[in-house]
């Protein structure tokens, strides 16, 4: 059933949902609706899942019926693994009718890092035909780097199967998913945060301080056992209300022991010498001792290993923000949500951002200035405003809104203009038309330069606008403010603008519904062929359409040129740094090493070792030129690194968006989705990327006089630079 292995990796995207306690472990007796699934259970796969009162036990069992448009069919359950053992066990009652050319059986699947860790569907034991209720059983071995579990009852084929009574074990130890469900601020948080004084922003400050310290280093809170948004709503009331300094620090005290008694750690380490990064706790060194010591008790005996709510991805090592509700139902979350967005904002930045070492801003400023900000936030678009700006100063082009910003969206404009622009020699440049009818209609011309909107200057509108556009860099901003500068609720605007030759003249420029135009964001994507011949016996390849096939082509068709460019003013369309990169080298060559964070030590980030490029047996002998801009960005970068380790290589063009690295999601009170560069790209002797990006051999950027000739200036000095002896 390879379908069915590929379609399980699904689950992992599937929100667990928390199941109340009933009197059967994992039995639908709380089924409230016959053709609807709820309490943690979910349909996965085509078949028809019914609630029937055909049940081993009690009044209800889960039915999967098959149909004729599919070909399996599950009834699931995910759990999170946050329980210790060698062993897990699922039994579970089954019942079937007529099932053929297919099985039924339960299902048991362990994932972690990613991937699935150990698996049984029962597909070996070819269960079929007919067979009233019978109990059946799966044991795997629990692996320790486990973080979910998922249990389900599973038909393929043809048939009827019923399903109830699962008992999941660990160690032969029976487990609930979770305590009882936590509903109790599922529609507002019921705190009123108006009128902060000083104070009050002062004692927000070292709450928020302490709710994320104390959710990455407890070990109670690592397991699971408490929803710590929503405890921070039932500690905040009594919390701000303190009417001193030894009465706050009392509660927190007691707040700490209330989530249970510590013991000793006996794994935990010391944090490496040759850290990049360290944890950064000397803010509690300025607290009294009473709070002073249980703070440091708790780092001291923190958590170890599997984490409710912080995992690293397998094989690169970038953070896993793991059990974060977005509570997407609250367009605009009321004063204690839009807290926790800040809360849980800042200390995963605090903790798991690689590269907090290098923002302009202190972050430990950001929490006390922000408080306020999101606090008074009087509807939906100052929230996400508010959120947009502090994600702004992490400085990290990864990091911006990607989803959920509804009303920024309607702020920026519905309607676009019909032309694309960008930044040249500092001034904004029409470059192209996103549909080529409408070229006589717009009134522009390629090269012209726009210096007003709505008899605005260019100047002040970026002043304005550039702290809600987040950026590792100015270029890399300027290329973001550039796509939404014309944009308007209007139908049309006015634009004062400059031509080759002729004074500075107003025009009235129509703007239309984006999905009226061609819009392309950073470059035009095309489906031709990824490589050429150029003139002058050199080699030509565009990573933004390559494909895995295209590159043994390369390799022969270009092995006798005098030289190969290759452009990565895009995103590669296929991961080339190994496939590719080794055809540049002659022997292996160390070309980057990253930084990771630890989930047992947060706020620690050190050196993996230096991956190199390695040799294939073939290596090119003319010369490699790549092309770079402030449109190469992550993936491209990393590419580019992988370049720049061959032997004759020459980086053509300017500053890169300086954002590499894996990503990792944020989920944020609001439906708010935000990244971040959730590992470290350094070259092998340490020096980053981030905000800096890849700095070119030879420095050309576009000119308004070559934009109005159609000349492609960095084509042309990559030409000169390979013919030339």
């Amino acid at each position: 059933m390879k379908q069915i292995l590929t379609i399980l990796i699904v689950l992992l995207t599937i929100s667990c949902q928390a199941q109340e306690k009933e009197k059967f472990n994992l039995g639908f007796e709380n089924q409230k609706d016959k053709t609807s699934l709820s309490e943690g259970w979910f349909k996965w796969g085509n078949y028809d899942l019914t609630i029937d009162d055909k049940a081993h036990s009690g009044t209800k069992s889960g039915k999967i019926t098959s149909t004729d448009n599919g070909n399996f069919g599950c009834i699931a359950y995910k759990i999170p693994a946050t329980y210790a053992g060698k062993t897990i066990k699922l039994e579970g009652y089954m019942k079937i009718k007529n099932v053929e050319n297919g099985f039924a059986g339960l299902l048991l699947r362990i994932d972690g890092n990613g991937s699935s860790l150990a698996f049984d569907n029962m597909q070996n034991q070819n269960i079929i035909g007919t067979k009233d209720w019978q109990k059946y059983s799966i044991t795997l071995n629990y692996p320790e780097e486990s973080e979910n579990i998922f249990i389900a009852g599973i038909l393929s084929g043809k048939g009827e199967a019923w399903f109830d009574d699962f008992i999941l074990t660990i160690d032969g130890k029976n487990i609930q998913p979770l305590k009882e469900v936590d509903k109790e601020f599922d529609n507002g948080s019921l705190v009123d945060l108006s009128n902060l004084t000083v104070e009050n922003i002062e004692n927000l400050e070292l709450l928020g301080r302490i709710w994320g310290f104390l959710k990455y280093y407890h070990p109670e809170i690592a397991k699971g056992n408490y929803n710590w948004d929503y405890e921070l709503f039932r500690f905040l009331p009594k919390y701000i209300e303190a009417k001193n300094n030894n009465e706050r620090d009392k509660l927190i005290i007691n707040w700490i022991e209330s989530l249970g008694q510590l013991e000793k750690c006996s794994k935990c380490k010391p944090t490496d010498e040759k850290a990049l990064l360290k944890p950064d706790l000397t803010w509690i060194d300025n607290e009294e001792e009473v709070l002073k010591n249980k703070l440091l008790y708790v780092y001291n005996n923190r958590s170890q290993g599997k984490h409710y709510y912080i995992g690293m991805a397998q094989g690169v090592g970038n953070p896993d923000f793991k059990n974060e509700n977005a509570y997407s139902k609250m367009s605009y979350p009321d004063d204690g949500f839009r807290l926790l967005a800040l809360y849980r904002y800042w200390n995963m930045i605090n903790y798991f951002f690689p590269y907090k070492h290098l923002m302009d801003k202190d972050w430990n400023t950001t929490l006390n200035e922000y408080i306020p900000l999101f606090l008074n936030a009087k509807n939906e678009l100052e929230y996400e405003m508010s959120a947009i700006q502090i994600i702004g100063h992490i400085q990290d082009t990864h990091a911006n809104l990607w989803g959920g910003a509804d009303k920024i969206d309607e702020w920026k404009g519905v309607n676009y203009s019909p032309v694309h622009i960008r930044f040249i020699e500092n001034q904004l440049v029409v470059t192209d038309y996103y549909n080529e009818e409408l070229r006589n209609n717009v009134g522009l011309k390629i090269g012209d330069i726009i210096t007003k909107i709505n008899g605005i200057s260019i100047e002040k509108m970026v002043k304005e606008k550039s702290k809600y556009y987040p950026a590792s860099n100015i270029p890399t901003r300027l290329r973001d403010i550039s796509a939404d500068l014309l944009r308007s609720n209007s139908n049309e605007i006015e634009i004062e603008i400059i031509s080759e030759n002729s004074k500075a003249q107003t025009k009235s420029l129509k703007l239309y519904p984006k999905d009226s135009l061609d819009i392309y964001r950073w470059y035009r994507k095309s489906n031709d062929k990824s490589y050429k011949m150029l003139d002058n016996n050199i080699g030509y390849v565009t990573l933004s359409s390559i494909k895995e096939e295209d590159i043994q082509n390369i390799k022969n068709e270009f092995k006798d040129t005098k030289g190969i460019i290759i452009d990565i003013r895009n995103y590669p369309s296929t991961f080339v740094p190994f496939s590719l990169g080794s055809y540049f080298v002659s022997s292996s060559t160390p070309f980057v090493k990253f930084t990771n964070g630890n989930v047992d030590n947060p706020g620690e980030f050190t050196f993996t070792n230096t991956l190199e490029i390695p040799n294939q047996g073939e290596t090119y002998k003319g010369k490699l030129v790549v092309l770079l801009n402030e449109l190469s960005q992550s993936q491209a970068e990393y590419t580019a690194m992988a370049f720049k380790a061959g032997d004759n290589t020459t980086i053509i063009g300017s500053t890169t968006a300086g954002a590499d690295g894996n990503v990792s999601t944020i989920l944020l009170p609001g439906g708010l989705r935000t990244m971040i560069s959730g590992i470290g790209v350094n070259y092998p002797n340490g020096r980053e990327t981030q905000r800096i990006g890849i700095i070119p051999d030879i420095e050309v950027k576009p000119t308004i006089e070559g934009i109005r000739d159609g000349k492609d200036e960095l084509l042309e000095k990559a030409i000169e630079v390979i013919i030339q002896e």
